[in-house]
């Protein structure tokens, strides 16, 4: 069976439309047309049905569906396991919210420069179903999280790339009172608790022995920052990569000890991956930016 194909179909699927398909695939709508069909003669069933411009799967296609994309991938990584001079194929990579905005984006530019072979597919969530998708294995090679809150297990290995202290977040200029006093008094907008950035906030407030006034409990950094800016009340945060929201006046104030609470961002993947290559390709790229950034802001001594 030609992965070509198979490869037609489920981005046909995938995006509802076949002139869609080609134009990804650099092809004509006709010439995936005519894949397609050869595929359903080889397989014995209609596998789309067509209705104006628009296909979905048939019963049969449904049916199949998951097996393709699982057959694609494993014929991506033979690829990826017999050229042995340069990591290619498909990298499946998760990413939070924060990550995908402040992180990525220089790593995957260097990687396009330096290792056009690899293809990175991204899946973005939270930190706790990225890392149980790791574990699977199924959906993810390696992904971009929060250092878990307890033992990472030993099929797993962990690089960290960037640590983000706690801060205050106030509307702008900032209150002349202490960071414990704002966060005492103003009304608290809490990130969410069920994801790991929020239980560490939670740590902190428990352990300052600090009882806030809460309004909102959000699972978004952005969206928290902007009702700070809109006076809604303050918050407490890792002070996550940019770039933030744009057009808000805020003020960070930096907590006691939250560089003992901060959020630690870094790559998880398991070690038996047959992707692995790509893995280190992607890793050797994050250090590269690392050490760009940390160049940039290193303050050079006056002669």
């Amino acid at each position: 069976m030609d992965t070509r194909f198979l490869e037609s179909f489920v981005m046909s699927v995938d995006n509802g439309s076949i002139a869609e398909a080609a134009r990804r695939l650099n092809l004509t709508a006709v010439a995936v047309a005519k894949r397609i069909h050869t595929l359903e003669n080889e397989i014995g069933a209609a596998l789309v049905t067509r209705s104006g411009r628009t296909i979905r799967p048939t019963e049969a296609g449904a049916a199949i569906m998951e097996h393709a994309r699982r057959f694609l991938a494993e014929a991506r990584d033979f690829k990826s396991i017999a050229v042995a001079d340069r990591p290619s194929g498909l990298l499946r990579l998760g990413a939070t919210s924060s990550a995908l905005s402040g992180l990525l984006p220089d790593i995957l530019a260097w990687m396009k420069e330096n290792y056009p072979e690899i293809d990175v597919n991204i899946a973005v969530g939270h930190s706790g179903g990225l890392y149980r998708k790791v574990l699977d294995g199924d959906d993810l090679d390696a992904a971009v999280i929060t250092e878990p809150p307890f033992a990472i297990p030993k099929s797993c290995a962990w690089r960290m790339l960037r640590e983000e202290p706690l801060i205050v977040l106030t509307r702008a200029p900032a209150p002349s009172r202490k960071p414990h006093a704002i966060l005492a008094s103003e009304p608290f907008i809490r990130l969410d608790r069920k994801i790991w950035p929020g239980r560490l906030v939670d740590d902190y407030l428990r352990k300052a022995g600090i009882r806030p006034r809460e309004l909102f409990e959000i699972d978004q950094f952005d969206a928290i920052a902007v009702m700070v800016d809109r006076g809604l009340g303050v918050s407490l945060l890792p002070d996550w990569a940019p770039p933030w929201p744009g057009g808000l006046s805020l003020a960070k104030l930096p907590v006691p000890s939250g560089r003992s609470f901060a959020r630690r961002i870094g790559l998880i993947w398991p070690k038996a991956s047959v992707r692995l290559r790509l893995v280190k390709a992607f890793l050797e790229q994050a250090t590269a930016v690392r050490a760009q950034a940390t160049a940039r802001t290193t303050v050079r001594p006056k002669r």
